[in-house]
């Protein structure tokens, strides 16, 4: 259970620079007005989703197998609370792959202060499920 628990949080932890560092590179992608730039931006953009995709599904693999061997967790408020937020932050994931598509086709309509403020979502996210998980309010 504890091997469990520790590979779910490295693929958490993975998974979260991942959310954390996309919409920053989307902040510096919006500034870049050459095409070897932009063509540069895309390139790391889809390299970094890649690897925040396979962290995501590595989570969730971890998290379910870490479930079914203390479903007694499944029956604490805080649980749903925090699954609700995995899912959101899931949600968010495929969001930021629309947008890497656009940015890509170079057909994003978004500002730069658009991205800095959906750069702290993931943060935001990341210390209700840490209370959650932690303090077990309820």
């Amino acid at each position: 259970m504890l091997w469990l628990k520790a590979i779910h949080v490295i693929f958490v932890v993975a998974w979260f620079a991942g959310l954390f560092y996309l919409p920053r590179l989307f902040v510096y992608h919006v500034d870049t007005k050459d095409a070897a730039g932009h063509e540069r931006f895309v390139i790391m953009e889809r390299k970094l989703y890649k690897l925040s995709l396979i962290a995501m599904i590595g989570t969730w693999v971890f998290g379910v197998l870490t479930l079914m061997q203390a479903p007694g967790y499944l029956q604490m408020g805080w649980m749903h609370a925090k699954l609700t937020l995995v899912l959101l932050l899931s949600g968010y994931q495929g969001w930021l792959k629309v947008n890497l598509r656009k940015f890509a086709a170079g057909a994003n309509t978004q500002s730069a202060r658009f991205w800095r403020f959906m750069n702290e979502v993931p943060a935001l996210i990341l210390i209700a499920v840490v209370i959650l998980v932690i303090v077990k309010p309820f």
